[in-house]
């Protein structure tokens, strides 16, 4: 059985900066809703950020997030909306045994990350949030370290 909190790639210093990037950084940063421990974690110039609505056919899917800005601003209204809930269970722990990121494909200084979310997490209210989605990450090398240049996110998990 993995271990959630553990970066699976211990010897590979690329992946595991990307893991630490995807998983560790983006978690605690979405947790804290705290924009500032992730911002410096993309390429402003360029960025676009698809929103594939779980849907599988790209013909449903928007560009929700032409630039930076507009991703941002929807990630902190996520956070803040994610820290008024009241849970039955400790949220980072259910997110990080939700979050799958062991597949990261490198070709010179671009990357294409697969992250994948399957489980969720235990409200007060007895409900339960399902958290089953993927994204497709593009990272590249930039000014000395991976960075988030765009996304396709919101991806079925799983796809078909």
């Amino acid at each position: 059985m993995r271990d959630p909190f553990l970066n699976p790639f211990p010897s590979d210093s690329a992946r595991q900066a990307i893991w630490e990037m995807l998983v560790l950084r983006d978690i605690d940063a979405f947790l804290a809703a705290d924009w500032s421990m992730v911002e410096h974690d993309f390429v402003e110039e360029g960025f676009i950020g698809i929103d594939a609505q779980k849907q599988l056919s790209p013909d449903r899917w928007r560009l929700a997030f032409p630039t930076l800005s507009a991703y941002r601003q929807e990630w902190l209204r996520q956070a803040k909306d994610f820290a008024e809930q009241s849970f039955a269970e400790d949220p980072r722990t259910a997110i990080f045994t939700t979050t799958t990121l062991e597949d990261i494909e490198i070709e010179g200084e671009m990357a294409l990350v697969r992250k994948k979310f399957d489980g969720g997490i235990s409200k007060s209210d007895g409900t339960r949030d399902v958290l089953q989605w993927q994204t497709l990450y593009y990272c590249r090398l930039h000014q000395g370290r991976w960075k988030i240049s765009g996304f396709t996110g919101y991806l079925p998990n799983p796809m078909g």
